[in-house]
């Protein structure tokens, strides 16, 4: 059953970024809110696969990998939810607006940005439980460990202030793209190294 929930995990994720994606494409924002949460979601039990997988010599790594998916996970939902409901639901005053509405560029957009610096941290430490055996497990070890290098970004960016509001609309939606291009076969990968470990 352990192997069991890292390859559903996995696929779960699969599917929650291919509707991120395609939400993102067509214009979809409550959906791209939506299932941002599910990436949520399965991540955690994607890097509980790691942790479970992991050998005696690298539990550590995977013990740390499911510590940052839950700070990771946490700031997400908080963000998400924040955004389907009190955002979406509510006539919010201008200032309330430049701190919650995500589209704002405030301070949840600034809080999702440190989010997904916390997954890379994640993604990196669960790289560093596989020992790469195959051609699979190596591309996989690869991509979560370049994925970590992500951190950086996400964690200075903000500080810069490099998104306002009137920033144009298609490049942070071609940097949401590639992230999701990369991380399909993250998913993938994952879901195959779980299977057959």
């Amino acid at each position: 059953m352990n192997k069991k929930i890292g390859v559903y995990g996995s696929i779960a994720n699969f599917i929650a970024v291919l509707c991120f994606a395609l939400s993102m494409l067509f214009g979809f924002q409550e959906g791209s809110y939506f299932s941002s949460m599910f990436i949520a979601f399965s991540f955690v039990l994607m890097m509980c696969g790691y942790a479970y997988c992991a050998e005696k010599e690298v539990k550590a790594a995977g013990y740390v990998s499911v510590a940052f998916s839950v700070i990771y996970a946490t700031v997400i939902l908080l963000v998400y939810f924040a955004q389907l409901t009190t955002v979406r639901l509510n006539d919010l005053t201008e200032q309330a607006a430049i701190l919650l509405d995500f589209q704002q560029f405030g301070l949840l957009f600034n809080y999702d940005l440190l989010g997904y610096g916390v997954m890379s941290l994640a993604t990196f430490f669960a790289g560093l439980t596989i020992k790469a055996r195959t051609k699979i497990d190596k591309g996989l070890k690869y991509l979560l460990m370049i994925h970590g290098v992500f951190f950086i970004s996400c964690l200075i960016m903000p500080m810069l202030g490099v998104f306002k509001p009137d920033s144009p609309t298609w490049i942070g939606i071609a940097v949401l793209e590639f992230w999701c291009l990369y991380f399909c076969p993250v998913s993938i990968l994952s879901a195959i190294h779980f299977s057959v470990e």
